[in-house]
């Protein structure tokens, strides 16, 4: 099978190197770190009938509807149509389906303008819960005990200084406890197949510190998770989402990212994402054991059953982030990235590049 990974990230890293056990892969455009990284659009790529699949990795291109191109050229890919992908372009429309679909979380008001959203923010006990409305790069979340710092956020959000046009709208949620659980769902447009949680940490520094980022590192599988879990998030969330979307007319093909909070009444969904986690879902695809292209193929074909569940090797996977100085804030670019050929060369360790580029003798540099 030849498979297309569109994407220039770590999570694109990563499923090359897993969708690589079985299959031939290009990554367009990704990246100088990853191998077989080309600078051809996918359009491109997919014009002569070859390719076998497309997976989009990012959510911008789903958003974008680069998936319903595609389709509409008979090619054959793993990601949602821009109806779909709606779920993480707009946190207020991911919101109102999960009240429809009847899916645990937390309460929340979605809001333009200023004084009603201040008033909202101010009703709540804290901490604070101040997200974008649309796509902020995994950026776009403070939390805060400092109702003064929420209510600034706030300001600037709906003000356009902080986020553009993806801030302003905001949801303002009421803060929840527990540990973070991350679960990825292959969806066929009716069936879904849960993969093993995972955990991601998204503050910048040492001990839980500093402002959230894309991911500073992750780890599967989750020795505090019971069995079973993955199937319980299929039941309670996923399956009852595929059928409020169905409801509204789209058929989701493509992998639901849940990201769930495990609080004293129980799990809670804090957001969907329509593309596999960065890091998170590293950590659970370098386990797989089975051929992961063909099980995203057959959600692609709308038949999840025509393939066996995929196998997961019992052995622990941690990932963790070497980012540039300055990051998430003003990422340094054109360091030199020394010591990746002796990474490389650790039994046991897979390299993954992300925001990286190479200088003009080849070595790797800062880039984002």
């Amino acid at each position: 099978m030849k498979v297309v990974v569109v994407g220039s990230g770590g999570r694109e890293h990563g499923l090359a190197e897993v969708l690589g056990r079985h299959a031939e892969v290009v990554v367009t455009p990704g990246n100088p770190g990853i191998p077989g990284s080309v600078a051809t659009p996918v359009e491109e790529l997919v014009s002569d009938g070859s390719v076998d699949l497309v997976i989009i990795g990012p959510e911008q291109p789903l958003v974008d509807g680069l998936a319903d191109r595609l389709r509409a050229l008979g090619v054959r890919v793993f990601g949602p149509g821009a109806d779909g992908a709606r779920i993480e372009g707009s946190k207020a429309y991911m919101k109102d389906l999960l009240v429809e679909a009847g899916c645990p979380t937390a309460r929340y008001g979605s809001f333009a303008d200023l004084e009603p959203a201040l008033g909202f923010l101010r009703s709540l006990p804290g901490p604070y819960v101040v997200k974008t409305d649309g796509l902020a790069a995994g950026k776009g979340v403070l939390v805060t005990d400092d109702l003064g710092e929420a209510e600034a956020d706030v300001r600037d959000k709906l003000a356009g200084t902080a986020f553009g046009d993806a801030g302003r709208q905001v949801i303002i949620e009421e803060h929840l406890s527990g540990p973070e659980v991350s679960v990825f769902a292959v969806c066929d447009g009716t069936r879904t197949v849960c993969l093993p949680p995972a955990q991601d940490f998204k503050r910048v520094g040492d001990g839980d510190s500093g402002p959230n980022t894309g991911g500073m590192g992750a780890w599967s599988p989750l020795p505090f998770v019971e069995a079973g879990f993955a199937e319980l998030v299929a039941e309670q969330f996923i399956e009852p989402t595929l059928s409020a979307l169905r409801a509204r007319g789209v058929e989701y093909r493509g992998v639901l990212y849940a990201g769930l909070m495990l609080t004293s009444e129980g799990p809670k969904l804090l957001e969907y994402n329509v593309r596999f986690g960065d890091p998170d879902s590293q950590v659970v695809l370098l386990r797989c054991t089975s051929d992961l292209a063909e099980l995203l193929a057959a959600a692609a074909d709308g038949d999840l059953t025509t393939v066996p569940a995929p196998t997961f090797a019992d052995d622990a996977a941690v990932l963790v982030v070497a980012a540039s100085e300055g990051y998430p804030v003003s990422p340094r670019t054109g360091d030199v990235i020394e010591g990746v050929e002796a990474a490389r060369s650790v039994e046991g360790a897979t390299l993954l590049a992300a925001g990286v580029g190479a200088d003009a003798g080849g070595d790797l540099v800062t880039a984002g």
